[in-house]
């Protein structure tokens, strides 16, 4: 990813072209969003966006970049609100729970992004891929520190029941998903917290 280092405009630019292809690409689909219409959205030339990003493809892999950051950064808040282990895991949930009643979502951007980019090789793909990766890993290891058992199949089963809540969530009515999801976490908190009472 380039970055330009000259003055406020160049950098502008790239944050205006970057804005404009997150929600676009958000809102709409990325394969049915041409360059065109971002640099006309941006109100850049073609010019500028192309001094910027080598082409579409490196624009969709800066959109999922700050989309990770942004979750990243949303998940971390949430892990540091609490102080005891269950209730990391529940916070984290919570944090999920209120983007999915967000205005305009529009379900997980890199669940989005992979039914565009099938083909595991393509870095799109790749990119959804090291997102999913960190998330599983981030929620396995928040419940590794509830209960003492390994913390893998809980992880996974965290992970699976927000893709479904992150799927529904824009399908259906988002309070009633939520209300589901939230129970599903607590499902799992309360299982380890059992398993490790009895110990």
């Amino acid at each position: 990813m380039s970055r330009s280092t000259k003055g406020g405009g160049p950098s502008e630019a790239r944050s205006r072209l970057l804005g404009t292809a997150i929600k676009i690409f958000y809102s709409e689909g990325i394969h049915s969003v041409g360059i065109d219409r971002i640099i006309e959205e941006a109100q850049v030339t073609r010019a500028t966006l192309y001094r910027h990003f080598a082409g579409k493809e490196d624009l969709v892999l800066a959109y999922l970049d700050q989309a990770d950051q942004g979750i990243r950064a949303q998940i971390s808040a949430a892990a540091e609100s609490s102080p005891s282990a269950d209730d990391k895991v529940r916070a984290v949930g919570r944090s999920i729970a209120e983007g999915i009643q967000s205005t305009g979502f529009r379900g997980c951007a890199f669940l989005n992004a992979v039914a565009e980019y099938p083909d595991p090789a393509h870095p799109i793909h790749q990119a959804v891929l090291a997102h999913r990766q960190w998330f599983l890993d981030t929620v396995t290891d928040l419940l590794a520190q509830v209960g003492d058992t390994p913390a893998e199949a809980a992880g996974r089963h965290f992970a699976m029941l927000r893709d479904g809540a992150m799927a529904a969530g824009c399908l259906f009515d988002p309070e009633l998903i939520v209300e589901t999801f939230l129970h599903g976490v607590e499902g799992i908190v309360q299982t380890r917290s059992a398993v490790h009472s009895s110990h």
